[in-house]
């Protein structure tokens, strides 16, 4: 088997080898670096003896051997020191025999991506624990994408392990209204990596596409295990439907494209399809939520064979709608640009200057994109250049840089 099969192998079975030895012996830091080790004797030995006819239970075994030959080695140096150690709780090891394998038939994985998400957590911990144990990748990876140390993500990701375990979370799925809540915690986190790797906030490239890759897999996992949730369907249409325009966002030299220019017939289709099916089904038989709602919005877009046949008007009742679901800055300036494609460009300004009000968003460099692009649309270059400077003034991203630039020059030759 290929090293990218191999790695597809490792990331799809990685959260539910995770899942089974944190069930079975209540530590998640120790199982989680036993999984790794496990991971690492894979990666080494599958290659040359090729992969077991049931890959999941031989990492279980392997990784549950390495918990046990640590639990010994820690125990025998006790013992030798003379130290008596309490371990708490939701700590407590219990060392069956190394090869049992009654956890390979269970998936684990939605209750591993809910402790991931324990209300206890920083919405950055959640992400970066998610990442680690969940999506496989590795410390350097995620502080690639995050454009941090690695010294720094990988203290993050302690010091989420370490609150998990002074908290006393167990390992079980929640019910009622923790679940609601601890659900509602992980879907804003995937939202929040997918977001991240189709637009990064900073660095030189447009998109970490590792990321929303995996936001879309491990979204994916949550859907085949609550299919029934209107939401979890909602965001994981909202991110096929918006990553499907992923090869049109970038020229070859990676200069920044505007959702008008791009060229339609790169967009994958396959995507579109399965993105619309699932939220019209959704939208159907479910109660409206926020993730539906926006998925909905994308599914209008994805829909028009061009820019110009673009139902502005519906966009504009979509955001109705999501601003009396989720008011935010955003949606409200999202709608903005939706107003004055459905109207005119003054009605759409009008929104933009209520919004510069909001400290929120004064200095992000969304508004002043907008503002300018309004601006030039509505007949005032002078105007629209200063905002598109301001905006690319502010951007960490240096796509977004170039593309604000290049429009503010671009009217300052006219």
């Amino acid at each position: 088997m290929a090293g990218a099969a191999l790695e597809d192998l490792w990331r799809g079975l990685a959260p539910q080898v995770l899942g089974a030895v944190v069930r079975r012996y209540g530590s998640f830091d120790a199982a989680e670096e036993a999984v790794q080790l496990a991971g690492l004797a894979a990666a080494t030995q599958w290659p040359v003896e090729g992969v077991p006819d049931d890959p999941k239970a031989w990492l279980i075994t392997v990784a549950s051997r390495r918990l046990i030959d640590q639990y010994r080695s820690d125990q025998a140096r006790e013992r030798r020191e003379l130290e008596a150690v309490a371990m708490a709780p939701s700590d407590t090891f219990v060392a069956p025999a190394a090869d049992a394998d009654d956890s390979a038939g269970q998936d684990d994985t939605l209750t591993l991506l809910l402790l991931c998400c324990h209300e206890s957590l920083t919405a950055p911990s959640q992400v970066a624990l998610t990442l680690r144990a969940v999506g496989g990748l590795s410390t350097a990876q995620i502080a690639r994408a995050f454009l941090v140390p690695e010294s720094t993500m990988a203290q993050r990701i302690s010091r989420a392990k370490q609150r998990i375990r002074e908290v006393g979370a167990h390992f079980t799925m929640p019910t009622g209204d923790a679940l609601a809540e601890r659900l509602g915690a992980l879907l804003h986190v995937l939202y929040l990596v997918f977001n991240e790797g189709y637009t990064a906030t900073a660095g030189p490239e447009l998109a970490q596409v590792e990321l929303s890759t995996e936001a879309i897999r491990l979204t994916r996992l949550a859907f085949e295990q609550l299919p029934d949730d209107g939401e979890v369907a909602g965001l994981l249409a909202l991110m096929l439907l918006t990553d499907a325009r992923r090869p049109a966002r970038t020229t070859a030299a990676g200069a920044l494209v505007p959702l008008a220019d791009q060229d339609r017939s790169l967009w994958r289709r396959p995507l579109i399809d399965e993105g619309v099916a699932l939220i019209t089904k959704t939208l159907s038989s479910k109660a409206v939520g926020p993730y539906q709602v926006q998925a909905a919005i994308a599914a209008v877009h994805d829909e028009a064979p061009t820019a110009a046949e673009t139902d502005w008007r519906q966009i504009v009742v979509l955001y109705d709608l999501l601003e009396r679901l989720s008011p935010n800055p955003v949606v409200s300036l999202n709608r903005a640009v939706a107003v004055a494609m459905a109207g005119s460009p003054t009605d759409g300004l009008a929104v933009v200057e209520a919004l510069a009000a909001d400290r929120r968003l004064s200095d992000h460099h969304r508004l002043h994109a907008v503002r300018g692009h309004l601006l030039e649309m509505s007949g005032d270059p002078v105007g629209a250049e200063a905002s598109y400077r301001r905006a690319a003034q502010l951007t960490t991203s240096l796509p977004e840089q170039r593309y604000l630039i290049e429009r503010a020059e671009r009217l300052s030759r006219r």
